[in-house]
């Protein structure tokens, strides 16, 4: 037996229907401790309390630790919601722009639970701590913007890319390897002991064990305590550095940060839903406007139609909605003489040369660009979809 192998202790889960109420931990005595994460909910006369805790401030959840901590801070930064803390080590803050709701640092799968326990009403974390933590059956929790543009990743399955394994490239030639039977099942290392075992129980592998870690899974396969490990996985380079290998069919879920909300706490808390509206379209048009910038130009012509089209013959120029043409004056002989037009487009980085020479092409000049900051549409289509989540 490895040295370190009574730290990997192992956790038998049944592929047939893990248990989405228990979550494992492995102290460093090598023994499992089980909790419960239900949520805190009170029992009023034999039947479930779905009444809110009573308290004035809305409470936000950020991630206290890592790069998802920087990240989260700064989008709220570029939103103009910047976080105030008096002192870096306290776990409470506050954003000014927002005066009835106050951050709260916790570690990700703690926002979940404590959204899902009534402490938190709304929260910014990974997918995939939402799937592991909070979407096992529970439709309190409600995904309000589910692609905020960071924290990329997804977890995958991954293998040693030698022995047994040298030759096994996918999830369907791994299931059909004879080694695993009931008395010697494969062996999968990871934290997520509920999305591992029902993405083994979906694909059809039954003879599957896991063991519950915390950092350097890498390892495992390589010390012998796991025949393959469930991670989530950026670049892929770690896996490659410890000659790893990931297998087609084999990732579980792509995931980002996302910002989730409690249903009851939308509904029944004062104020809550108003400031997920402001929150939410702050994050849209901050990120709608990544990348986009705005381009000015004056051009000469006999109307602003006759303008117009001159501009929409050219397929780079078509802009958000259409160019925006008006009259740019000047003063002759004593009056004031529209003699040519101001037009602004609005153009992706990637074809912003390609806009100006096409802009040129069709008589513009004196060309400006500006960077965008925000884009704001009539109404976020993420906000309708949230107002019919919540029946509202």
């Amino acid at each position: 037996m490895s040295p370190l192998q009574p730290y990997f202790q192992q956790c038998l889960f049944s592929v047939s229907g893990p248990c989405p109420s228990l979550y494992i931990s492995v102290s460093k005595r090598s023994f499992i401790s089980c909790c419960s994460s239900q949520s805190q909910t009170a029992v009023v006369n034999g039947k479930l309390d779905s009444r809110i805790a009573e308290r004035d401030e809305i409470r936000l959840g950020l991630p206290s630790k890592g790069r998802i901590a920087a990240d989260t801070l700064d989008l709220l930064k570029d939103c103009q919601l910047s976080v105030k803390q008096v002192n870096p080590r306290q776990y409470v803050a506050q954003i000014p722009q927002l005066s009835n709701l106050g951050v709260w640092f916790q570690r990700p799968k703690d926002i979940v639970r404590k959204l899902l326990s009534g402490d938190l009403d709304l929260g910014i974390v990974g997918l995939d701590t939402v799937s592991e933590y909070g979407q096992q059956g529970n439709e309190d929790l409600i995904i309000v913007h589910d692609a905020l543009e960071y924290g990329d990743c997804h977890l995958s399955l991954a293998i040693p890319k030698y022995g047994i394994f040298e030759n096994i490239n996918s999830l369907k030639e791994l299931a059909r390897m004879p080694q695993w039977t009931v008395e010697k099942p494969l062996r999968v290392a990871t934290g997520f002991t509920y999305l591992g075992p029902k993405f083994m129980k979906e694909n059809g592998l039954k003879h599957v064990i896991f063991s519950t870690a915390d950092g350097a899974l890498e390892a495992a396969p390589a010390m012998g305590i796991a025949d393959a490990i469930l991670d989530l996985v950026s670049s892929g380079t770690t896996l490659r550095e410890n000659n790893l290998k990931e297998i087609e069919g084999g990732v579980v879920l792509e995931s980002q940060a996302v910002l989730v909300a409690s249903r009851k706490a939308l509904i029944q808390r004062k104020g809550a839903l108003d400031t997920t509206h402001e929150i939410l379209e702050r994050f849209e048009a901050h990120l709608r406007a990544i990348g986009q910038f705005m381009v000015t130009a004056n051009m000469r012509g006999s109307s602003a139609e006759e303008v117009a089209e001159r501009i929409l013959s050219q397929p780079s120029l078509a802009g958000l909605q259409g160019p925006t043409v008006s009259p740019v004056f000047s003063k002759r002989d004593g009056k004031a003489v529209a003699d040519c037009y101001a037009t602004v487009i609005c153009v992706p980085k990637k074809a912003l040369y390609k806009s100006v020479q096409q802009l040129r092409a069709v008589g513009g000049s004196g060309v400006l660009i500006s960077p965008l900051t925000y884009i704001f549409d009539e109404e976020t289509p993420r906000w309708r979809e949230l107002l019919s989540k919540l029946g509202l």
